[in-house]
This record gives C-alpha cells, sequence and structure tokens, in this order.
C-alpha cells in the first residue's frame, strides 16, 4: 500500500448508486437513441430543440427559447442561423418588443417536423411500455427533483 491511500480515509461511495450520475447516463443514453431520428434529417440536437418547441408554441422569441430548451444563447442562435439558412424557420421581430427576433417554423419546417414527430412520439411510447407502471412513481420523482431545482 502506498503512502497516499492510508493518509486521509475516503467514505464508502458507489458511483453506480449515485442519482446524479445515474440520470445523467440515462439522459445521454435515451438523447443518443432520439438522435438517431433527427440526426438523419441534417439537425443537430440544439437544432432539433429549437424546432421542436416552435412545432409546439410557435412563434417565440430567441430568449424563450433558450429558457425553455436548456440551451445557452450563442446555441440557440447558431442553431437558428442554420435552420434559417436552411428554410426551416423564418426571423422576423418579435410583435411585443421589438428588441427581440422571434423564430418560426417555414411550410418546409412544419412538414420535417410532421416527419420527425411521429417518432419521437413513437420512442416515447416505447420508454412508457417499458417502464410500465413505474412510469407513474418516476414521473413523480422527476416533477420533485424538476421543482426541488426551480425553488433553489
Amino acid at each position: 500500500m502506498t503512502r497516499h491511500e492510508t493518509d486521509t480515509p475516503l467514505p464508502e461511495f458507489q458511483l453506480d448508486d449515485f442519482l446524479p450520475y445515474l440520470m445523467a447516463e440515462i439522459a445521454t443514453k435515451l438523447s443518443d437513441e432520439l438522435a438517431q431520428g433527427y440526426r438523419e434529417a441534417g439537425l443537430s440536437m440544439p437544432q432539433w430543440r429549437v424546432m421542436v418547441h416552435l412545432s409546439h408554441a410557435g412563434p417565440v422569441s430567441v430568449r424563450d427559447i433558450e429558457r425553455r430548451v436548456s440551451l445557452e444563447r450563442p446555441k440557440v442562435s447558431r442553431a437558428a442561423a442554420a435552420l434559417e439558412q436552411a428554410g426551416l424557420v423564418t426571423k422576423r421581430p418579435d410583435p411585443s418588443d421589438g428588441r427581440l427576433i422571434a423564430l418560426s417554423l417555414t411550410p418546409t419546417g412544419r412538414e420535417l417536423m410532421a416527419k420527425l414527430l411521429p417518432r419521437a412520439i413513437a420512442y416515447q411510447s416505447d420508454l412508457e411500455s417499458l417502464l410500465g407502471r413505474d412510469l407513474a412513481g418516476l414521473r413523480r420523482g422527476m416533477d420533485k427533483l424538476l421543482t426541488k431545482k426551480a425553488a433553489q
């Protein structure tokens, strides 16, 4: 045994039981599986998140998307610029605040989401089937964790 192994005792710790680690691993796995669908359409993860949000919320500002999809403003802005260049979104002055830019799906963007969203819905259904009766408890637990985060 080397000297440094005996200097300071470490508490018992099991990384494989550590919730933040497990949740990060699960999030990565689920995100990677879902990504197969939108990557085939040529979208990056930030672009996918922007498109999903726009398909759900309608025209919104980059600031609103940034808040909702947990991405930093530069990533949202780069994603929006690439999506605009691809003809999937339009940018216009926000009617409620002229200092902001509102994004919205173009007809081509809507067509793409009409193809991609059913895949996401099917993936969700597969996960719900896999979890079965455990889904309700998982949702309650996630709600508690999200509420805790928001309260801090």
